[in-house]
């Protein structure tokens, strides 16, 4: 166990041995990691446990380098626990290189198909038992999918959980994926106004690298980004993700600002801007995304790459239909395609089991309704109106069916509410699980 010190913080190393398949506990297992995080000067103390739950599916919890951020007023509060989810950070890490080596793509498919939310949680209550005592019950922090993986808590394990806080992470409980991307279009086509409300000079940039795009592709030979991958204008269209954070927008522009420098053959596109986009595209660091993200709508049903049916629905997502005329190109949003696996060299070995994954039609259920109508743990949940990320209504429809579930709507923040102003939204909500607000 490694223990070290940071401005204002005490972190612990902790490393637990979990089964692969819950079902099977005498079977193969993995190593999962999580990070104690306490503030100086109080170790000893006997402070509540609240575990944290990133967002994803994919995402490695947060690494603190002070006592900043959301966990500044955690600590206040609570002895914290850092999760890597199994398959991230140091959690046993599924990607490029270590999936494969598991067989073909049904091997590979089965191995990825134990990485959803049921699994995680199940992880977290062999970890409660471990460090709190079979009757030990802890706090917990959703965020995003962290607040999906929180309804699965509520369903499977509520005997666990002293309070559960929820930020930008109500799931549709009953709310497939075709269901959820055709609400999701919508709202990404809002945000796309509001962008070129903002960024008018954007219009015309877009639609100059989007048409530079279109005319390499037709003619074979298509801009690749520095580690290879390919930048078609699909590619480009998909840094929209940005929409959806606070900064996000702003972040988007400047990194349009340095696209073009001259060539010997006429303007091209910068190593700046190629360099920009690799860093907001790529999934190296995030694989599980890209291969589960649909998969955490699966219940019961495949998914079917969900978000490429329903594109067809959304012309304004066609962006050469847009090149001729005068329309603005539209970003599209927190959409997994079939062609990313071809485009990105961190997906590409994991393609055919992402194939996999998506018609597979026995996905369990992750969450109980009638366990959750009769919930008796405190819930308050932040909801962003108009997230771009997860549906306000759907939120709200799972809000009512919740029993004893508070909700704040707040059109303060965007999605990464918690990240932008921690220490008031999670204040917030600690209050109102207290029953304080």
């Amino acid at each position: 166990m490694s223990v070290f010190r940071r401005p204002g913080v005490v972190l612990t190393d902790h490393t637990f041995n979990v089964p692969l398949d819950h079902r099977d506990p005498a079977g193969e297992r993995i190593e999962v990691y999580a990070r104690e995080v306490v503030a100086a000067g109080r170790e000893e103390e006997q402070l509540p446990w609240l575990l944290f739950l990133q967002g994803g599916p994919g995402g490695r919890s947060p690494r603190p380098s002070a006592r900043e951020g959301w966990p500044a007023r955690a600590l206040d509060d609570y002895r914290v626990l850092l999760l890597d989810q199994r398959g991230t950070g140091r959690s046993t890490p599924a990607n490029r290189q270590t999936v494969p080596l598991r067989g073909g793509p049904e091997q590979q498919a089965a191995y990825l198909a134990h990485f959803r939310a049921d699994s995680i949680v199940r992880d977290a209550e062999l970890i409660r038992r471990a460090l709190l005592g079979e009757d030990g019950r802890w706090s917990l922090l959703g965020q995003s999918f962290g607040g999906f993986c929180a309804l699965t808590y509520l369903s499977l394990a509520p005997e666990g959980l002293r309070e559960v806080m929820i930020t930008g992470g109500l799931a549709g409980l009953g709310r497939d994926a075709h269901e959820v991307y055709r609400a999701a279009y919508p709202r990404v086509e809002r945000k796309n106004e509001r962008y070129y409300r903002d960024f008018p000079q954007d219009v015309a940039a877009v639609r100059r690298i989007a048409a530079h795009l279109l005319r390499a592709q037709k003619a074979g030979e298509p801009v690749r980004l520095p580690d290879g991958g390919l930048l078609t204008v699909e590619a480009f269209q998909s840094l929209g993700m940005l929409l959806g954070t606070a900064s996000g927008p702003v972040v988007l522009h400047y990194l349009l600002e340095d696209a073009w420098v001259p060539g010997a053959d006429g303007p091209e596109l910068s190593d700046t801007f190629l360099a920009g986009v690799q860093a907001q595209l790529s999934f190296a660091s995030n694989p599980l995304y890209a291969v589960l993200h649909e998969s955490i709508y699966g219940q019961g049903a495949s998914t079917g790459w969900a978000a490429q049916q329903v594109r067809g629905e959304f012309p304004r997502f066609d962006a050469a239909r847009a090149l001729e005329g005068d329309a603005p190109v539209f970003f599209t949003g927190e959409m997994i395609y079939p062609w990313m696996f071809g485009a990105d060299p961190a997906l590409g070995p994991l393609e055919e089991a992402a194939h996999l994954l998506a018609s597979r039609e026995d996905w369990p259920p992750l969450y109980d309704a009638g366990r959750l109508a009769e919930n008796t743990v405190p819930v308050a949940a932040a909801v962003y109106h108009d997230d771009m990320y997860v549906d306000t209504a759907h939120s709200l429809e799972t809000a009512a069916a919740v029993r004893g579930l508070r909700t704040w709507v707040t059109d303060e923040f965007e999605h990464d509410g918690l990240r932008a102003d921690g220490d008031r939204v999670l204040g917030r909500l600690i209050a109102m699980v207290r029953g304080q607000v």
